[in-house]
């Protein structure tokens, strides 16, 4: 059970707390620049790079060594791109370029999830109503209890099966996310709804696996099966990769969920401190950071999901700071550490449980 103890604001200090992050925001938008503009230029060649150099080696013929790095290289291309590249891109981090393949509202990566659909799920409703229940269908996706607030159903008795399913099938989670397949099973919606959802999302699939299972396999002519298992095992990686930074950045032990009434009159302090709590950061080294599209620093992300993210590790610091002398928890630990408290709420709330006992309530202004 968590033991932290977040100190209850005056309606006065949400404002000033807004204020503090406001400036940061402001400092750091008025600070953009050729550097961050070169980042993400170089961050979209190596996307290139490693996609083409690992899709060469997986084509050459059957060589152990050389299908294992060429995996790996495409594994590791798929990551850059749907993470540090396609992720930030289409939150509009890099609109300020005016660069016609980095626009935000019409970038479209390499996954099966369409770029419209996600900018639905995740830029709009996950980061309007972060960890709020019944709001966020981020948390765990339909199918995994990860809070004890949630309802429980026997069918979480299974959910490692299901987290792990999800995991080695997270492109295809994505995908199907948005069709709220869960809500129709449950009667929750009528299939008419999801009708219109269909037709892009079956094309985006197609598209999607036909390149990787079909397209580049036959160009490899007889090294057919060894191209489509290197292709298969590329998107593994790439599967449980962000499957895990997704769930440390909501799911850690002292991230919190929040009621639906505390949507009522919230106030952009309150606002800015729920993003806080429901967040989560990871510590870890400079490539740590780029391999999770820094979504490492939750939190800034969270706070401030419009600004490059490569900006959050320097940030970080000045809103830790912040955080203390307001006497709100700042939620982060190693890789390892985070992860593992993941596992243990996945498999605690498995069963019945019950709210642990928090001061965290976001008090009404």
């Amino acid at each position: 059970m968590t033991t932290i103890h977040n100190r209850v604001l005056t309606p006065e200090e949400y404002q000033r707390f807004a204020d503090e992050m406001d400036g940061i925001r402001n400092r750091v938008l008025a600070d953009l620049g050729e550097a961050d503009a070169r980042y993400i230029r170089r961050i979209r060649l190596a996307v290139r790079l490693t996609g083409a150099a690992g899709r060469i080696l997986l084509m050459i013929g059957f060589f152990l060594p050389t299908w294992i790095a060429g995996a790996v290289l495409l594994g590791l291309s798929k990551i850059l791109d749907n993470m540090e590249l396609g992720h930030n891109v289409m939150h509009g981090q890099y609109d300020w370029m005016n660069d016609p393949e980095l626009k935000g509202l019409t970038f479209e990566w390499d996954h099966g999830c369409t770029a419209e659909a996600w900018r639905r799920t995740h830029n709009f409703q996950h980061h309007t109503y972060t960890n709020v229940l019944g709001k966020d269908h981020d948390i765990g996706y339909g199918t995994v209890r990860v809070f004890a607030e949630q309802r429980w159903r026997k069918f979480y008795l299974l959910q490692p099966l299901w987290a792990f399913l999800q995991a080695v099938f997270f492109q295809m989670a994505i995908a199907v996310f948005d069709l709220k397949l869960d809500r129709l099973l449950r009667g929750r919606i009528k299939g008419e709804e999801i009708q219109t959802k269909l037709i892009p999302f079956r094309r985006k699939l197609i598209r999607t696996f036909a390149k990787d299972y079909l397209l580049f396999p036959l160009l490899a002519g007889p090294n057919f099966l060894a191209v489509l298992c290197g292709n298969l095992v590329a998107n593994l990686i790439r599967n449980i990769w962000t499957f895990v930074v997704i769930f440390c950045g909501h799911f850690t032990q002292d991230a919190e969920v929040f009621p639906i009434s505390c949507l009522d009159n919230e106030s952009k302090g309150q606002w800015y401190v729920r993003q806080l709590r429901g967040s989560s950061n990871l510590s870890g080294s400079k490539l740590l950071h780029i391999m999770t599209g820094n979504l490492s620093h939750q939190i800034e992300h969270h706070l401030f999901p419009d600004i490059p993210a490569r900006r959050y590790g320097m940030i970080a610091p000045e809103v830790r700071e912040v955080c203390a002398r307001y006497g709100q928890h700042y939620n982060t630990g190693s890789f390892p550490r985070q992860f593992f408290t993941v596992m243990v709420r996945i498999f605690r709330h498995a069963f019945p449980s019950r709210p642990p006992r928090r001061q965290t309530k976001v008090q009404p202004a």
